[in-house]
């Protein structure tokens, strides 16, 4: 076999070693895994370095509420390492990315139609008995939200052509949320009209209400994939003398979709009201809004109304760019490429020829 160059010398022992062990444990992963390996002691490969910065549109998607899906918006930027490998002699490459980013945003949602919230049963200054009503409708409710995010991806590109499919997990650090409402208060009677529009007696019309608190969000995995193209021109040729571009840039688009529940379910109502009408001690009506003031909006996602899952959707834009770390120097005289196949001679003293 020592007419044969070294590089073949070791694809055959590989070959042979896993045919053995494939032939006495019927191990054929092993040989798969052995033509793997020497396919790719001949490919080519590049390591990078590089930056990104992406424009999303937000959403979180619950599997069941009558307020549907949010809608919103969020922005990132990260750093990331690219293994690239392939044919020398090829411009198609495999691709394996990590990497680490921020990613900021603002989603919100929204209320269809009009909410009541009744307390029965209450009692006005004449004696009378009335339901004292809550009328709520545009009520809106936000999240900010800043998480980590750890991408990890493997891809293939084709000239000015690139895919990434992968995973990333998503860190929440710091979230908030807030919601406003329009308010109408009224009193709803059988034996009368509704009491509408007399703020001396607590009847509101369109009062603004608000509220807002610190929340959490949970860990989340997404699957992701990006699919996009190389700007700039692309050299198809090969050989040592043709320019190689150390610079990459890209512009692709992709989704993120959430595999886990965002949020942690909870009993709360939406609203929580006064526990009823009072007119106080001695005063025949009102001084203050105090049936508006004490109103408090919970966290919307901790609410009877998001008992079931909450995924996380994010569809967006993404610019990256990519430096090409330097390649290790080659070796012009090495003794290993001319180790192997030339006798030696045992014994005498002189100068030894190796291939």
């Amino acid at each position: 076999m020592d007419e044969y160059p070294i590089r073949v010398q070791r694809y055959y022992i590989y070959l042979n070693c896993a045919r053995k062990i494939v032939k006495k444990h019927q191990t054929y992963p092993v040989l798969f895994l052995a033509l793997l390996l020497s396919g790719t002691m001949s490919a080519k490969v590049n390591n990078y370095v590089g930056a990104y910065a992406n424009l999303d549109e937000w959403t979180m998607l619950p599997s069941q509420s009558k307020y549907g899906p949010s809608f919103g918006v969020a922005g990132g930027a990260g750093a990331l390492y690219e293994l690239q490998v392939g044919p020398a002699a090829k411009t198609t490459r495999f691709l394996f990315d990590l990497g680490v980013g921020l990613q900021g945003g603002m989603t919100a949602f929204k209320q269809g139609g009009i909410m009541e919230a009744v307390l029965p049963d209450q009692t006005d200054l004449d004696g009378d008995k009335f339901d004292y009503v809550y009328s709520l409708s545009n009520r809106r409710d936000q999240y900010k939200d800043i998480a980590l995010n750890v991408p990890l991806m493997i891809g293939v590109q084709h000239k000015k052509f690139y895919m990434l499919a992968g995973v990333k997990l998503y860190t929440h650090l710091y979230t908030k949320t807030s919601a406003t409402t329009n308010v109408t208060t009224l009193g709803r009677s059988e034996d009368f009209d509704d009491f509408r529009n007399q703020p001396e007696y607590q009847f509101f019309e369109n009062i603004s209400a608000s509220g807002s608190a610190k929340t959490k969000l949970n860990l989340d995995l997404d699957v992701s994939l990006e699919i996009g193209g190389r700007i700039g021109q692309v050299i198809d040729a090969v050989g040592f003398d043709v320019p190689k571009r150390k610079i990459e840039y890209r512009l692709a688009g992709f989704v993120d979709y959430g595999l886990l529940d965002l949020h942690t379910a909870g009993e709360m109502k939406a609203l929580i009201t006064p526990d009823g009408y009072n007119t106080g001690a001695t005063a025949p009506v009102y001084k203050t809004t105090t049936m508006i003031d004490k109103l408090q909006m919970n966290d919307l996602m901790k609410t009877t109304d998001f008992a079931k899952a909450v995924n996380n959707l994010v569809v967006g834009i993404k610019f990256t760019v990519l430096f090409q770390l330097p390649e290790p120097g080659t070796c012009v005289i090495c003794s290993d490429s001319y180790r192997g196949s030339t006798p030696r001679f045992h014994g005498r003293r002189g100068m030894k020829y190796e291939e």
